[in-house]
């Protein structure tokens, strides 16, 4: 069993395996032809409870094979143009060689004597990303799992700041279509089942101002405390921006933390064309980025960046074992000191592979090409009479749903376009994602693919519409 330790004596072992794995990924990605192939549960469970793991089957061949059989095979691909669902992008190849890379080195990036290099080059990556978003020359930060790490984190240091014991007085201001971890958070942080309080949003998805400063006043008023303001540039479902500047300017009328949650709209900090429509993010206390969403990396490549690197303190424990005090005296970098996790993989490896090959520029033109597809997309929707168009995109993210001319019911609307989804993921020719817009059922575009074209998404339209009348016309048999 010794020669499947990867060391000096097995490098040739090593090196065929990972290139057996690889010539088969190629090949799947190469044949690829739609982003899933309509596979459920129910038929993919049986072949898998099938297999017995303790049987070994001892042969990186016959294990690829059957790997081909319970996952390549049915895989739902992010590579290909017509997956437009949530947000997963497809990856750059500069970031699948980090992963092989980091995979293989296998370093621990919470203390130095694991990692070396490593740190350094996430601390280097962590400052180029407070740079980016203009936080000032004592901001800090440190990479997460995602980011409902990275907002927790975030929250974790706004309630520590408010030096207070009684967590039942603090509150969390958030828009209606913030991301759900600002709720999970406040639970986790030990915060009272009213912490956070739902700000509405305007006709565009962004926060009203007008409200939030009318509930920071009602909390003062009521003696409570304004924690932190959680502002998203980058909704889930309609990728809107919150009002930036405005927001900073009643965190610091109310001495309100202001947390910025960017985990998908920060590959606008490499855009060379839209950088503008997050401006207000420097002056936020907490940021959290998301480089899996928007830049173009595998899961997980994410971080929450500090104004103040003095607030990570907050996250602090010392192990004699792991970073004992003297550490701190004798400038020994650790990374543990400011996170919350302890062992962590070395994901800014694939980030610093990707600006070292491609450059900021590079992902960037690529965001900005999504942006300019979700555009286009949005005037095809918006000149389409079967559709209802919701916003029109700050990023790349279309919300709309299929109105068919004949029917007035607004239940049946919803089933139509429950049906047509469902339809659709079960043909496999594309992957949409659907969400709920004031009680009713709407379809999802998430464009991050570059190689998707206005061609397909007129063609998914098409199979959409296409389902939806198919599913109203047996609805008017059966009727009948």
């Amino acid at each position: 069993m010794r020669s499947h330790l990867l060391n000096d004596t097995t490098t040739e072992h090593y090196r065929r395996s990972v290139t057996e794995g690889v010539e088969r990924v190629a090949a799947k990605l190469a044949a690829t032809d739609r982003p899933f192939t309509g596979v459920t549960a129910d038929d993919l469970a049986p072949r898998i409870d099938a297999i017995d793991l303790d049987r070994p089957l001892g042969d990186t061949t016959a294990v690829l094979d059957e790997l081909e059989d319970v996952y390549l095979r049915d895989a739902v691909y992010f590579h290909h143009p017509r997956y437009l669902a949530h947000l997963n992008c497809p990856v750059v190849i500069p970031a699948v060689l980090g992963e092989a890379v980091l995979s293989a080195v296998n370093s621990s990036l919470d203390t130095w004597d694991q990692s070396a290099g490593g740190t350094l080059i996430e601390r280097k990556l962590v400052d180029w990303t407070a740079a980016r978003i203009g936080l000032g020359p004592a901001a800090d930060g440190v990479f997460t799992s995602g980011g409902t790490q990275s907002n927790l984190q975030a929250l974790l240091l706004a309630r520590e700041e408010t030096k207070t014991q009684d967590l039942g007085r603090l509150r969390v201001f958030a828009s209606e279509v913030s991301h759900f971890s600002v709720q999970k958070s406040a639970k986790l942080l030990g915060l009272g089942p009213d912490a956070v309080v739902v700000v509405p949003v305007d006709h565009d998805k962004r926060m009203q101002t007008v409200a939030l400063a009318h509930e920071l006043e009602r909390c003062v008023e009521a003696g409570l405390i304004p924690m932190a303001v959680v502002a998203t540039a980058g909704t889930t479902d309609f990728g809107s921006i919150d009002p930036l500047p405005e927001i900073a300017g009643l965190c610091e009328q109310y001495g309100a933390w202001m947390h910025v949650d960017a985990a998908y709209g920060c590959g606008l900090l490499a855009s060379l064309k839209y950088r503008h429509r997050i401006d207000g993010i420097e002056r936020a206390d907490s940021v959290t980025v998301d480089y899996h969403k928007s830049f173009f990396q595998p899961v997980s490549s994410s971080a929450v960046l500090v104004r103040d690197a003095a607030t990570l303190r907050h996250a602090t424990y010392h192990a004699e074992y792991l970073n004992p005090r003297r550490m701190v005296t004798e400038r020994i970098p650790n990374q543990v000191d400011k996170s919350l996790q302890t062992t962590r993989r070395f994901d800014a490896l694939k980030l610093w592979m990707t600006l070292r090959v491609m450059g900021a520029d590079g992902i960037g033109a690529l965001f900005d090409e999504v942006c300019d597809l979700a555009a286009e997309g949005w005037k095809l929707l918006a000149a389409d009479p079967r559709f209802d168009v919701v916003v029109e995109p700050s990023l790349s993210t279309l919300v709309f749903r299929y109105v068919p001319a004949a029917v007035t019911d607004p239940a049946e609307i919803d089933r139509a376009n429950l049906y047509a989804r469902k339809a659709l993921f079960a043909s496999g020719d594309a992957v949409v994602a659907g969400t709920k817009v004031s009680g009713r059922h709407y379809l999802k575009f998430t464009l991050l693919n570059p190689e998707t074209t206005t061609a397909d998404i007129t063609a998914v339209l098409d199979l959409i519409a296409g389902h939806a009348e198919q599913y109203l016309g047996e609805s008017l048999d059966r009727a009948c």
